[in-house]
Formats: structure tokens, C-alpha cells, sequence
């Protein structure tokens, strides 16, 4: 690898950059979910029963080691927390 190329370069040529990146997002989402829990005070079982879900999925959705999350879990947390999702595809 040539010097000058960016971290993105080698994590592609090791064939993991999708894998880190998604892991990198999941981890970024699931500090704000628990950051914005702490600021309403909420715990575990009440946002996990203002998602209308089970505690299951909620530790699902903050386990940073998961990436395997949908959007529709995400949307879920976002809107009992009173929050919005914002997705964008970067060039």
C-alpha cells in the first residue's frame, strides 16, 4: 500500500471495510440511544415498553458488538426517545 493512502484504502484492501464501518455506525447509534436515555432518566424496561418491544431487542439494539440491527428497531427507540433518524447516502 502506497504511503499517503487513507485508512478507508487499507480497510478495503483487507476486504473489511463494510464489516468495520457497520460495526463503527451501530456503536455511534447505540452510545446516543444510552446518552439520551441517561437525559430522560429512562431505564432499560421503560424504553423497551415505550418501543413496544421486549428488553430483548432493546439489548440487541445497544450491544456495539451487533451490528445486525433494522431500521425499523432504530426508528422505534428513536421516536420513544422523542428523537429523529437522519440516513444519508455519502458520496
Amino acid at each position: 500500500m502506497p504511503i499517503g493512502s487513507d485508512f478507508d484504502d487499507f480497510l478495503k484492501a483487507q476486504r473489511i471495510y463494510e464489516g468495520c464501518t457497520a460495526r463503527a455506525l451501530k456503536r455511534v447509534v447505540a452510545w446516543q440511544i444510552v446518552e439520551a436515555m441517561k437525559a430522560q432518566g429512562l431505564t432499560k424496561a421503560e424504553l423497551a415498553r415505550r418501543m413496544k418491544t421486549s428488553r430483548a431487542v432493546l439489548d440487541r439494539l445497544l450491544d456495539e458488538k451487533n451490528p445486525s440491527v433494522t431500521l425499523s428497531t432504530i426508528t422505534r427507540a428513536a421516536s420513544a426517545l422523542g428523537r429523529r433518524i437522519r440516513l444519508e447516502l455519502a458520496a
